[in-house]
């Protein structure tokens, strides 16, 4: 382990160059994204620090639900959030999905979960049909607030029930890890 933390910029780099020239399309691709994120989610810390988190003081943010109920964000204010935005048509995205999928039914009665696709409907539905999961999916109807803006997905961000926001990763990562579940769990208490 001591090798991969001293190495990791030069295990993301000879990722990049064999994921540049892998044809899209292909399980070696998939699993070449799915590997580096998870590499490198294990060896960095996803908790910002405490004396850098920034607290959320707008919650208002409107998604509809597929079956066209909208929600605003102000309605789980005071709870544990994990807001994940994604898209079908996102390697990245697609890779990290499983390890949500997972994660989910440990969490879904203590965390408020909202995975915003940046995809039409009906590909979302037809993606999460064939591979079978059940998520509740959401779509932005409205700006989200300055502190959960980002111009890369996946984005993932966990916020505590102060609203601080604990956890933004850009980029994919194993989110059913021990640190996560350590992280969740730590929230849930407080």
């Amino acid at each position: 382990m001591d090798f991969i933390k001293k190495q990791w910029t030069n295990i993301l780099f000879f990722g990049f160059l064999i994921f540049m020239f892998t044809p899209p399309g292909l399980p070696v691709r998939a699993l070449l994204i799915k590997g580096v994120s998870f590499i490198t989610s294990r060896i960095e810390n996803l908790e910002i620090a405490p004396d850098e988190q920034l607290r959320l003081k707008d919650f208002n943010w409107e998604l509809m639900k597929p079956d066209g109920q909208t929600v605003n964000l102000e309605n789980y204010k005071g709870q544990v959030i994990l807001i994940n935005n994604w898209a079908t048509w996102c390697p990245p995205c697609v890779a990290e999905l499983p390890s949500l999928v997972r994660l989910y039914p440990d969490y879904k009665d203590k965390v408020v979960f909202l995975f915003v696709a940046q995809d039409k409907p009906e590909k979302v539905a037809a993606f999460l049909k064939k591979n079978d999961w059940h998520i509740p999916i959401y779509y932005r109807q409205s700006n989200a607030p300055t502190m959960l803006q980002s111009n890369s997905i996946p984005t993932t961000f966990i916020i505590d029930k102060q609203g601080h926001v604990v956890v933004k990763k850009t980029g994919a990562a194993d989110w059913n890890s021990g640190q996560v579940h350590l992280i969740l769990d730590k929230l849930v208490k407080s």
